[in-house]
């Protein structure tokens, strides 16, 4: 039988990683999980995606209601706490709430493909931003709340990417690429995760229609 134990060398790398950094791996890697978002409303259906949105808004809501209350919810209540930041123990964590939200706002403001657009912004150009501004980091830019030349470039490149993608139009890319990464580098906390998708939503829909 295979041995799934940790060994000393792997605790040895794990150890190298920055604890914040290892936080912003787990945070980002369900921040990216949005984006399966205009799949699921491509498939099924606007309403289908928004009533998937809105109920697992409500389990976070309840489950992480009981655990400020001591009560944990097996495996999201786990999550939170292994993704949670300093700032955030002890508090009600809006993160995973304003997520699901921005998401919701870019399908009932939008049409396709402005709504994909502004969904992938929320889900790539947001979270990678941040996570390639904790790992690569090291040109503060001012009144940005701490962030970093470098994680608004990956922001622009990974908006870019994706908005190329969906309109194969690299002039819109662009402009709609420039767009998210100024919008990401206002200090909004979590509120990043509604004013990014609105933003660029806005941008695209002007650009496309």
């Amino acid at each position: 039988m295979q041995d799934w134990k940790m060994t000393s060398s792997t605790r040895t790398v794990v150890g190298a990683i920055p604890e914040e950094v290892q936080v912003e791996v787990v945070r980002k890697s369900i921040h990216v999980l949005i984006a399966f978002v205009p799949a699921l409303a491509y498939s099924f259906g606007v309403v289908t995606a928004m009533s998937v949105l809105a109920a697992g808004t409500l389990v976070y809501t309840v489950s992480e209601t009981l655990r400020l209350q001591g009560r944990n919810v097996l495996l999201v209540s786990r999550l939170t706490v292994i993704a949670a930041r300093p700032r955030d123990v002890g508090h009600f964590i809006l993160g995973p709430v304003t997520l699901a939200l921005g998401a919701m706002v870019s399908l009932m403001l939008y049409p396709e493909p402005a709504a994909s657009i502004a969904i992938y912004a929320l889900a790539f150009g947001d979270g990678i931003a941040s996570f390639a501004g904790k790992l690569f980091g090291t040109v503060r830019i001012p009144l940005s709340g701490g962030k970093t030349v470098e994680g608004t470039f990956a922001c622009f490149a990974a908006v870019f990417v994706t908005t190329y993608t969906v309109t194969a139009n690299p002039e819109i890319a662009g402009t709609v690429a420039a767009a998210a990464a100024l919008i990401e580098l206002a200090p909004t906390r979590d509120l990043d995760n509604l004013i990014m998708p609105a933003g660029t939503g806005l941008i695209a829909s002007y650009l496309l229609f």
